[in-house]
């Protein structure tokens, strides 16, 4: 392309909110981890006191697959296994730490024989496992992720999207309090619904090349 042309080239619509991307489109398993906004410290100090299971329970959307990835992050060895709602379920490996995703689509049969094991165990699951887990002789930890959400959590993990599509130096579309409260009241805990609702918002202004209200 030559000299001209270059300076002619449209600037990228994200890159007039200093963004390099739509802070709130997919992410990888490894960016989700990278921009959680969990106390990884304070579960991993449950997760060492003996033989623990820690299980992140709630809907679909509210954090749970967050949690786990965050902690597989940072814990050595650790393995996350997803377990889908249709189709073949992956194999189950015998190693731990061992993150579970979806873990009321274990069948019977496969929760004995997880839960008979030793190491640390992370669930994230819709149902609640305390029960059996304690049978099998775990001190079990749980953590409703609906009642751990709050307006000023939710501003933070909001704006920690937005700091990591940043384009450059300079000021950012930030969340503010209000928005967040908005948000909160409107949709609770339910942060994949607010994300969706934020990338379209977020398309539109840079579709329409219109400022953002609360860049600082």
């Amino acid at each position: 392309m030559s000299l001209p042309a270059l300076i002619a080239a449209p600037i990228s619509p994200y890159l007039r909110l200093n963004l390099r991307r739509n802070p709130f489109g997919e992410l990888t398993r490894e960016q989700r981890a990278e921009v959680a906004v969990v106390d990884v410290e304070a579960w991993l100090a449950e997760l060492a006191r003996g033989r623990t299971a820690l299980q992140f329970l709630g809907p679909c959307g509210h954090g749970k697959t967050t949690h786990l990835l965050a902690l597989g992050r940072v814990m050595p060895g650790a393995v996350y296994i997803y377990l889908p709602e249709d189709g073949r379920q992956p194999r189950i490996p015998r190693a731990r730490p061992l993150l579970l995703d979806e873990a009321q689509r274990l069948s019977r049969w496969q929760r004995r024989w997880v839960f008979g094991r030793t190491g640390p165990l992370v669930l994230g699951s819709h149902e609640d496992h305390a029960q059996e887990l304690s049978r099998a002789g775990y001190r079990v930890v749980t953590q409703h992720v609906m009642q751990a959400a709050h307006p000023q959590r939710l501003r933070q993990m909001l704006n920690r999207r937005i700091e990591a599509s940043r384009g450059g130096p300079g000021p950012l579309p930030w969340i503010d309090e209000a928005r967040a409260a908005e948000l909160h009241q409107q949709f609770g805990a339910d942060i994949r619904q607010i994300e969706r609702v934020l990338y379209d918002e977020f398309q539109r202004r840079f579709q329409e090349h219109a400022p953002w209200p609360n860049a600082n």
